[in-house]
This record gives C-alpha cells, structure tokens and sequence, in this order.
C-alpha cells in the first residue's frame, strides 16, 4: 500500500531569498499548464509563510508516467513515481542482446519510431531531451519496397497511391469503416491495399473494418512525404535515462523495483497497462481493442542488397532495418531487422512468423545462412487503442476517474498514434490533477 496526502510544508524560520523562489517558479510556469504565478513582492519571503504543496503519486515508468511524473513538478508537485521494473522506459525499453563475443544489439519491443510532426518529439525538443536523432537518408528511399501478391515490388500499386491520398481528406467519416467509406470511392482493392498499408501503426489484423478516420489518420501520417519518421541514435531506449535524469533535477523521487498492490489516499495516477489498470483499481469497465502481432528480429551479416522496408500490401505486415538510419543499434558489419506481423485471434505466433519469414525470403536474400541472432515473440493488446466504427479516442476509458485517481497509457482518452496517446494522456492527466 502506498499512501499519498496533501503535503503542508511550513518554511524555515530562517528567512528565504525570494530571487532564488523567482527563478524557481519562473522555470516550473514552462510545464504547459497555468503558470504559478508569483506576487510583487521580491524580497524576502515573511517569517511563519506557509505553502501548500500537492503531492502526486505516479504508478508505472513508461513514456506516460514519466510525462505526468515531469508535467507535475514542473507545475510545483511533489511526485513520486514507482516502477515495477528496474529501469524506466516500459515498451520503449531497449533489450540489449549480447553474444558471447560482447557484440550488441539494441531493439525495442516491435519497431519504434518518433514522428517529427507529433507531440513527442515537440515535448522532448522544449526539455532539451531529443538527443542525437537521425533521418531517413536520400539513399535509403530507393531500398523502400511494396510486398503486393506475393512478390516484393519496386513501384506502388497506382490503388495505393489514390487509397493513401484520399486519406489526407479532413471528411473522412468516424462512423463508417474504412473498408466501407475506400471501396466506394476508389474501389475495393485500393481500399484493402491500403488498409493493410496501415497496419505498421496500428498492429491490428483487420485495419478496413476500423473507424475509417482512425485508420486514415495513421495512413496519412506513416506515408508522408518527405519522411517524418525519426531515430534515436544507440536506440530510443537510450534516452530514458536523460528523461528520468531530467525527472529528478525537477525533484521527483524515483523507485524502481516498487510494484504497487493497492491505491491508497491522495492523487494518483496509474501509468500500467490497462489490464494492469483494471487489476490495480478493481474496475471491470477499464477495456478498449487492441492489436495482436507476431514480432520477428533478424541480425544478419550485411549484403548491400538487403532492403530498408518492406511495407505488406496483403497482410498489414512491415519489415525495417534499423541500421540503415542507425548503425550504432548492431555490431560492426551488421543490420538489426524488426518484422511485425498482425494476425488474429485464432491464428498463431508461428503462422505471423512464416508470413514474415516468405518476405526476408525476398527483402534479405540469404538471410538464414547471414542470421547471428533472432528473437521471436508475440505482442498481445500492447499495441495500442484501435477504435471500431462509431467511436474516437474520446470514448475510451476517461482518465479522470474520480476520487483523485487518474488513468494514463496507449488505450485511453488521449489523442495520438501509438505512444503518442500514452504521452498526450500522461500530461493531461498531470494537469487535471493540479486543476
């Protein structure tokens, strides 16, 4: 049980220098909340002066948690934030695979990226936490393929191409399904090319039985021109460590290896996975759809014909080497390639991993004699919210949920694609609970 209460700190009877206060509040007004806003008077605080201090409790280090952990005390908060694990990051975490020869790969869980025209990269630019990112490169637009019946294809579909740009459209419908509102304005098979063109960043089996806004959103976005999406050079993961190092220079406490059985008193915000969630609270109606993926990471000797991306036109799968933008992430000599396969519920990790298998057949030839390491695995509703017909971000599970008990992560009211939602529900859920 961890118990959190409002804090009354009583000043010293010492006296304060109210210059040193200024710049302390001036700094936290940054937060993107209401600024505190500070009196006239610049000398020094009165003697007996005593401050009310909320003190917040953030359950979970995640990209979420450490959003709403920042957003807290940079608005004045005292926050601690507790992590089951032993480092912070949650699915941004980096899995170091080391080989007997000390050689390491950095991967993610599935294949992450940060998009420049998003909310993430904005937050961690105005803290100053990017780091050192890297581009898609000039060169590697020409190793971008299309996997199209069966083959690996150089040009697009022109179907494609008219289902991509009829999703910049600001009418596409929430209540009609993408398959539905595609089909009649270009055609059947333009609508299930893009459909599954989607599938990188949704992770969902069926995209065209989706809310066609949803799916048209992300497709619009993943296929932009130039290229928005951007790497964290060594690996995201990486970063997580200047995140919580930033954290605790705003005086948050950090614990990690403290798992949480129970909410006590006091403002809490609860950063897990929402199954996790809907343990911790007791609180059945804490669900929302996810995706369900086969995962598939390849190291492999190099061969200057191997492939950046491969994106499945005919099963919503994705193939990507992430050396290409960032060869720090493997050994000397070597790619790291993350696959993602989305498959249903009745349809096994094995199958979503043949089905990527048959495309490294062709994106990385001789891929099986050139393979030093694979790791297969199979993401279950840690994919993110995807919303059917009829529904938007606002009808998921509402991250205020009375009682000073608030609700971040990927599947709740938050707007974004994929990690943005955790970060976006992470901030406003510090800042309602500060209201």
């Amino acid at each position: 049980m961890v118990k959190r209460a409002l804090t009354n700190a009583e000043l010293p009877a010492e006296p304060i220098n109210a210059e040193t206060v200024w710049a302390i509040v001036c700094h936290r007004s940054k937060s993107g909340l209401e600024p505190i806003r500070a009196g006239r008077h610049r000398g020094t605080v009165p003697y007996g002066m005593v401050w009310d201090v909320k003190a917040v409790t953030v359950i979970g280090g995640g990209l979420g948690g450490l959003a709403a952990a920042i957003t807290a005390a940079e608005a004045g908060a005292s926050v601690t934030l507790h992590e089951a694990h032993s480092t912070l990051g949650g699915r941004w975490r980096t899995t170091p695979v080391r080989r007997k020869d000390q050689r390491v790969y950095r991967a993610h869980e599935g294949p992450h990226v940060i998009y420049r025209d998003g909310p993430i990269w904005a937050w961690l630019k105005e803290r100053r936490l990017l780091g050192v990112t890297c581009r898609v490169p000039l060169s590697a637009i020409a190793r971008f393929r299309f996997w199209h019946e069966g083959q690996v294809r150089r040009v697009p579909p022109v179907g494609f191409l008219r289902a991509v740009r009829l999703s910049g459209r600001r009418d596409v419908p929430i209540d009609q399904s993408f398959r539905a509102w595609t089909s009649r304005l270009v055609g059947d098979e333009a609508a299930e090319m893009g459909a599954s063109a989607s599938g990188v960043g949704l992770f969902h089996h069926d995209p065209g039985s989706l809310s066609a806004a949803f799916v048209a959103e992300r497709l619009s976005r993943v296929y932009s021109l130039p290229p928005a999406a951007s790497y964290r050079q060594g690996s995201w993961g990486a970063m997580f460590d200047e995140i919580g190092a930033y954290a605790r220079r705003l005086g948050v406490t950090i614990e990690l290896g403290s798992r949480v059985s129970a909410v006590g008193d006091g403002i809490t915000i609860v950063a897990t996975e929402l199954e996790s969630a809907r343990a911790l609270l007791g609180d059945d109606s804490l669900d929302w759809p996810s995706g369900r993926a086969a995962l598939l990471d390849l190291g492999v000797k190099r061969d200057r014909r191997d492939l950046f991306v491969v994106s499945d036109l005919d099963n919503c799968g994705w193939m990507e080497n992430f050396t290409v933008p960032d060869p720090t992430i493997a050994p000397p000599g070597e790619h790291l390639v993350q696959m993602q396969m989305p498959i249903d519920a009745q349809a096994s990790k094995a199958d979503g991993v043949a089905r990527l298998e048959a495309i490294a057949d062709q994106a990385l030839p001789g891929w099986r004699e050139r393979t030093t390491h694979r790791l297969e695995s199979l993401a279950n509703a840690r994919t993110g919210a995807v919303d059917l017909p009829g529904t938007s971000w606002r009808d998921r599970p509402a991250i205020d949920r009375g009682d000073g008990v608030y609700l971040v992560g990927d599947r709740v009211a938050a707007s974004g694609l994929l990690s943005e939602v955790s970060l976006n529900s992470g901030v406003r859920a510090a800042q309602l609970a500060l209201a």
